[in-house]
């Protein structure tokens, strides 16, 4: 059965259901309001009979129905019940419709009016089951002398009933017809509104629709023209790190980083680079206004932060193919110098020559000792100095005391991720804001409370009034170039992305004026009682400089 058919069915049977009850309401509250107003009826007919007068004074004479019979088929007639019976003290009749029923007993038991009361109810009597009342009559000095009954039979208030019901039975028809008709018109929107979907249908579609969302890597979040937050998926909660009950049912602008909600109202179909807490994602939007009215919206989210960091490795790799590249040359030229000082017989001149190359080469970082217990970030800085050398640059490490063994341990793992995330980035924007022959030179210090960072580098440095401002996501004093594309041309994003790793772990970064005469960058991370914990793990001890050389 279609679902078509479906509605309009349940919906018809409810509508007859409800007219059927309120028919059968409605005419029992009717009988109830004609049962009560014949009842009135009767009492009044038969209390006004029983305080007359004439038929008071008609029980002392020798033949009182010759009295009371006329009068009580009149006020019979006039009232229009059934019947008017008047009796004696012993039941006896002295009126009643059929004139050949006067001067017998009645029928049913007279006790009730006899001993004082009222009675009301139904009773089978000579002409029939009847609804009657009965009521008594006293004597001047108060004595019950005879009763009135006064009744109507049930045929004829069944026949006033059905009378009446029959103007009640052509409105309820007409609500059902039209409660009909307006259940098939509400069909027909409900089946437009679901654009004709059956049920199995519509199951299939929300299925594939979780299955999709659900299964997705790109994150999609979906607010509506008010900007609440109706959908989110599994992967827009990871990369945002976020729990649904958080974001569900609240405003976009109150939950979303402010990068975030920019890119969502203004719309970037081409996706724009943002900073979603310590994650580089790219952002697309549909934008929240139509021709200047607000719409739906929906934001995808995808992860940066591996391209990026696989970007930066590539980059990495191919300086140190160049390096090596150049290297190779270079030794190839000394072997050549050797190989004629050796033919022409100058020994003493070769070996002097030997002495003045020294060890090294491209892939050497000047004070790398220092960095003997960090083999990750030894090696992120013989990338950043090959680089640096390509670029007529150079990185350097201040002399310092090697930094701890404990780094090495498991416990320190995440402040080995902080310092990695954090000198990649310090040392990128230096190199980017030195020029060909400056230095970039790196500090680091440990004391048992914290450890401390420094870059300074011989660019142009940073205006004072621009020191915070260099912090916030996409303020940068780079420019564009025409070969950047639209959705990577975002800057601002590493020394953002330095303050909230920072401020992640506690910590604090400053920037300032550098000796060198460019800027100079100071983080420091708390340890609490990291040491302590991590000297309790310590993997067997790696050589760095002996594995660098």
């Amino acid at each position: 059965m279609s679902l078509r058919v479906q509605l309009l069915l349940l919906q018809a049977l409810i509508v007859c259901a409800v007219v059927l009850v309120t028919g059968i309401v409605t005419a029992n509250l009717l009988e109830r309001e004609m049962r009560d107003a014949y009842l009135d009826r009767m009492i009044g007919v038969a209390q006004s009979v029983a305080t007359l007068p004439a038929i008071r004074d008609a029980y002392d004479d020798k033949n009182p129905a010759a009295v009371i019979q006329p009068i009580a088929e009149l006020i019979r007639e006039a009232s229009n019940v059934t019947y008017v019976v008047v009796t004696d003290a012993d039941g006896i009749r002295y009126s009643h419709p059929d004139p050949a029923r006067v001067g017998e007993r009645v029928s049913t038991d007279p006790s009730v009016p006899l001993s004082g009361k009222m009675f009301v109810g139904t009773q089978t009597g000579t002409l029939g089951e009847s609804w009657r009342a009965k009521v008594p009559v006293r004597s001047d000095d108060g004595e019950v002398i005879g009763t009135v009954s006064v009744g109507i039979l049930e045929s004829a208030l069944q026949e006033d009933f059905l009378g009446g019901l029959g103007a009640l039975v052509f409105p309820l028809i007409a609500s059902a017809v039209v409660g009909i008709f307006g259940a098939a018109w509400v069909t027909a929107v409900i089946r437009r509104r679901i654009y004709r979907l059956e049920p199995k249908e519509i199951a299939s579609l929300v299925d594939s629709r979780e299955t999709m969302l659900h299964g997705m890597s790109e994150g999609m979040i979906s607010v509506d023209e008010a900007g609440v937050i109706v959908l989110v998926n599994d992967a827009a909660l990871e990369l945002l790190g976020l729990e649904e009950d958080s974001l569900t049912g609240r405003l976009a602008a109150d939950v979303l980083d402010p990068s975030l909600v920019g890119v969502l109202k203004r719309g970037e179909p081409g996706g724009q680079l943002v900073l979603a807490g310590e994650r580089i994602l790219v952002a697309r939007s549909t934008g929240t206004e139509l021709d200047g009215r607000a719409v739906g919206a929906t934001l995808l989210v995808r992860d940066h932060t591996e391209l990026h960091q696989l970007l930066r490795e590539m980059d990495g790799a191919q300086s140190l193919t160049n390096g090596l590249r150049a290297q190779a040359h270079e030794f190839a030229n000394k072997l050549h110098v050797i190989s004629g000082l050796l033919e022409l017989g100058l020994v003493d001149d070769a070996r002097a020559f030997v002495e003045r190359t020294g060890t090294g080469g491209a892939l050497r970082v000047p004070g790398e000792e220092v960095l003997r217990e960090f083999p990750e970030l030894a090696a992120l800085l013989l990338v950043k100095a090959s680089h640096a050398r390509e670029l007529g640059m150079s990185v350097s490490i201040t002399p310092s005391a090697p930094l701890p063994a404990w780094l090495r341990s498991d416990a320190a793992l995440t402040l080995r991720g902080d310092l990695v995330t954090v000198v990649g980035n310090l040392v990128d924007n230096a190199l980017e804001a030195c020029a060909a022959g400056d230095e970039v030179q790196l500090g680091f210090a440990v004391d048992p409370s914290l450890i401390r960072v420094t870059v300074d580098d011989d660019g142009n440095g940073i205006p004072p009034d621009q020191y915070e401002r260099v912090f916030e996501e996409g303020v940068s004093s780079k420019a564009l170039t025409d070969a950047d594309s639209p959705a990577l041309r975002r800057r601002g994003i590493g020394l953002a992305l330095v303050r909230r790793t920072v401020m992640r772990a506690g910590g604090t970064v400053t920037v300032g004026r550098s000796e060198r005469g460019g800027a100079a960058f100071t983080v420091e991370l708390p340890l609490g009682d990291l040491p302590k914990a991590a000297a309790q793990d310590l993997p067997a001890t790696v050589d760095v400089a002996a594995v660098l050389k």
